[in-house]
C-alpha cells in the first residue's frame, strides 16, 4: 500500500512540475472519442486503452482474441513510436478482456511484442469493452 502511495506521489509531483502534453493524431482526431490517445508529462507517456481496431476506424480486426490483441498492440506500438517511444520502454501495462478465459491465447501475442524484459502487467475480465471488443491493453512507457 505504501509503495503504491508512493508512486502515486511521485506522479503527482511529476504532473505539477511538468506541463501535460495531450496527443493525438489525425486518425484518433477524425474518430472523434472523448479521450486523448495519450498524455505526456516530462519522460512519461501514458496511453488511453487501446482496442483491436483498425486504424481510423471503430472496426475490430478479424481473427477472435488473437487478431484482437495483435492490433490492440499493434495500436499501441504506432502511438509510442509517433510519440518518441518504443515497446522496449514500456513499463506498465494493464489488460482487460471480456473472457478471462482467453487470457492463455491473449499471452501467446502478447509475449511476441514483449520478447525481452517483460514490463509490470495487470490483467482482469470486465462485464463488456468499447464496441464489442475482447481486449483493451493500457501501457505506461518513458520516452
Amino acid at each position: 500500500m505504501l509503495r503504491g502511495f508512493a508512486v502515486c506521489a511521485l506522479l503527482a509531483l511529476a504532473v505539477a512540475t511538468e506541463a501535460a502534453e495531450y496527443l493525438n493524431s489525425e486518425q484518433s482526431q477524425g474518430l472523434n472519442l472523448p479521450f486523448s490517445e495519450a498524455v505526456a508529462v516530462g519522460d512519461l507517456i501514458i496511453l488511453s486503452g487501446q482496442l483491436g481496431t483498425l486504424p481510423g476506424t471503430t472496426e475490430l480486426a478479424p481473427g477472435g482474441i488473437q487478431g484482437e490483441a495483435r492490433q490492440a498492440l499493434e495500436n499501441v506500438k504506432a502511438i509510442l513510436e509517433r510519440n518518441g517511444s518504443s515497446m522496449d520502454k514500456v513499463v506498465k501495462c494493464t489488460v482487460m478482456m471480456a473472457d478471462i478465459a482467453e487470457w492463455p491465447a491473449f499471452n501467446e501475442v502478447y509475449v511476441t511484442y514483449f520478447p525481452g524484459p517483460k514490463p509490470a502487467r495487470s490483467a482482469f475480465a470486465a462485464s463488456g469493452l468499447a464496441f464489442g471488443a475482447k481486449v483493451e491493453v493500457e501501457c505506461w512507457a518513458a520516452r
